[in-house]
């Protein structure tokens, strides 16, 4: 072989290489006119569930300080 053809054959298994990893990392988004959208496959993917949770972000404080306030109480009336 010589150094053309070498150099030919390494930069197509490159580029196979290449296009082989970046369609399995399965993100291929696509910006046109400023907004970014989803891959053509979108519909396929795995679909993740996050239950409702607690109207407000301090709910075990709020928990905390009622079992507190309980406990504190009791305390109190016992003596």
């Amino acid at each position: 072989m010589n150094g053309m053809q070498s150099t030919g054959w390494r930069m197509s298994v490159a580029l196979m290489v290449l296009s082989a990893s970046a369609s399995m990392s399965g993100c291929f988004q696509t910006t046109v006119g400023g907004q970014t959208l989803p891959s053509a496959y979108y519909l396929e993917d795995d679909v993740q569930y996050f239950p409702a949770g607690p109207e407000t972000r301090l709910y075990n404080q709020i928990q905390a300080m009622e079992r507190y306030n309980l406990e504190r109480e009791q305390l109190e009336s016992s003596y």
